[in-house]
């Protein structure tokens, strides 16, 4: 085993290893040759390769959305770490350890005109959660181990993105038989998840307890977060309504998982009686804008969110934050709530199963749609997937259906953006056991086709690419559709497929135009082939948005 001569590499190497951060994800550069040689030549390190920084950022999110484990990207100097950027603030707001290393310049080189280099210190501000700026040569050393230790504890303690800028002048490409630097290991601390201050609490169980209409509503949320036994305890509380989103990954008959089709159409009376006393939040970001909306204008008297690094004030009406485990805050609520006489519950849910009733005779009714695709593809779906989402009308969709709970369901809701989704998608495909199964739109998937530039999709890897042919979503909204600059500027409308692409990197290929043709391709497109595989559906972009807007009316 050989290792960079660079102190500077071995000391970030060993702490890295020292921590379980050994997935590294790799740009090919120069400058960042030291950390290359330092990762590649450690067996103990999983090394990736990927040459846009931009998909390898979003690769290692997905490899640490899954691992929940920091994720190391290295990049070379100069421009290669801004496009890390996007994944840094989708890490920052989803709360994703992602580690980026960054080699740069020495000191000496920087703004005189040499090549590749820019002012990489602190260059992602606000959208970080440490930045450490090592320095190179032996007098720095403790400075560095310091910085570095920091840095990925940091990452570790918070759950979010951190920064390693790297100084390395030449020659970069030296090795040596053995460490000339053995870096001290402070370990990291997690934060206590399951405590709760006494004083506080109690107020909190006598508003729970004197509250009649207590609403629950929860946002992204990995697997298994809420035991068995709470997920009981809230759906047998006659005084609790519970909201789900596909991204909650939480699961109930008294649940109600299509908050768009619950809330669409109510009338100003109806939408007072939905109106809780309590609003319970826990979770990542919410996907509907009608709950926000309504919660914002029909605000409850109290808001609690539970969650141990932050929370948003999302309906301008937060009153406490419980810095605690979700699954510990509703075991210790419980442990001390009283029953409460209500009819809130099993009133919302006599709306729900008349909701659910129109939505399966208008589902059948529907002609060929974006609408019906989803649809029909929620329904042929094999169990145990990973289903990774991406952002705009695809994820919207989702929301309008019931999806089968044996699913693990994801999607970049962080900062909401198309870009990387497909990157991320991969990355958490090699990181999963079970198949990963991407729902994607033709943007999303054209604008982050580099993905595909990847030699470790896992051969049962699925993509399934609704295409009509433009920003379908854009359609939805207000304003005229008609219109040269609308076609243009906001649908942007276009005739490319994923046909070539798909040759291009060794992936299957199959088209569908038609309902018959989508179920008859379904049947076998998660088969074993050993190959990945892309089904991509076109749609008629025309009718997209009626079939949509005719379904809030049908439901109602």
């Amino acid at each position: 085993m050989k290792f960079s001569s660079k102190p500077l590499s071995q000391t970030v190497s060993q702490l890295c290893l020292a921590k379980e951060a050994t997935h590294i994800v790799i740009s090919p550069g120069s400058r960042n040759a030291p950390l290359t040689i330092g990762f590649t030549e450690h067996p103990e390190f999983t090394c990736y390769s990927i040459v846009d920084e931009r998909c390898a950022a979003f690769f290692a999110l997905g490899l640490a959305q899954q691992l929940q484990k920091p994720v190391a990207v290295v990049c070379t100097s100069g421009s290669a770490l801004l496009n890390y950027f996007p994944a840094v603030a989708e890490a920052y707001y989803s709360d994703i350890p992602l580690v980026v290393l960054s080699a740069d310049r020495p000191p000496h080189l920087l703004e005189i005109g040499d090549g590749q280099t820019i002012q990489q210190e602190n260059v992602y501000g606000k959208h970080i959660l440490y930045a450490a700026n090592c320095k190179e040569g032996e007098k720095h050393q403790i400075y560095n181990e310091t910085e570095i230790n920091i840095a990925l504890n940091t990452a570790i303690e918070l759950s979010g993105p951190v920064h390693i800028n790297l100084p390395f002048s030449e020659p970069l490409y030296h090795t040596v038989e053995d460490l000339s630097v053995r870096p001290q290991h402070v370990p990291a601390r997690k934060l206590d998840k399951e405590q709760i201050a006494t004083g506080e609490f109690k107020n909190l169980v006598e508003t729970w307890n004197s509250s009649a209409k207590k609403m629950v509503l929860i946002g992204v949320l990995q697997p298994n977060s809420i035991s068995e036994k709470q997920i009981q305890v809230l759906a047998e509380d006659k005084s609790v309504l519970v909201l789900t989103e596909t991204t909650s990954n939480l699961h109930h008959p008294n649940f109600i998982p299509a908050i768009d089709q619950l809330i669409s159409s109510l009338d100003k009376t109806e939408m007072e009686a939905l109106r809780p006393d309590v609003l319970l939040t826990f979770g990542g970001m919410v996907v509907s804008k009608r709950i926000k909306a309504f919660l914002r204008k029909f605000k409850p008297q109290t808001h609690w969110h539970v969650d141990p690094k932050k929370a948003y004030d999302t309906f301008f009406a937060l009153e406490h934050h419980s810095k605690t485990n979700p699954d510990f805050f509703l075991q210790k609520l419980y442990s001390e709530c009283l029953p409460v006489e209500s009819d809130y519950q099993q009133k919302w849910l006599s709306v729900r199963k008349h909701r659910v009733g129109q939505h399966a005779v208008y589902t059948n009714k529907a002609p060929f749609s974006d609408f019906k695709v989803f649809a029909q593809i929620f329904e042929m779906l094999p169990n145990n997937i990973q289903l990774q989402l991406a952002n705009s009308a695809t994820v919207r969709y989702a929301q309008l259906f019931d999806l089968d709970p044996s699913f693990q369901v994801y999607c970049n809701r962080g900062t909401s953006g198309i870009d990387g989704s497909t990157s991320t998608a991969i990355g958490a495909a090699v990181a999963s056991t079970k198949q990963t199964v991407f729902l994607t739109g033709d943007l999303s998937f054209l604008y982050d086709s580099n993905a595909l530039w990847n030699e470790h999709i896992p051969s049962s890897f699925r993509i399934v690419i609704v295409n009509n042919s433009g920003g379908g979503i854009f359609r939805i909204l207000p304003g005229d559709k008609n219109g040269e600059a609308f076609q243009q500027y906001f649908e942007t409308k276009h005739q490319l497929t994923a046909e070539h692409l798909c040759k291009m990197y060794s992936l299957e290929y199959v088209s569908v135009t038609s309902e018959t043709g989508l179920v008859a391709a379904l049947k076998t497109f998660f088969n074993n082939s050993g190959k990945p595989k892309v089904l991509e559906v076109f749609t008629p972009s025309n009718i997209n948005d009626e079939v949509l807007l005719e379904y809030f009316n049908y439901i109602r």
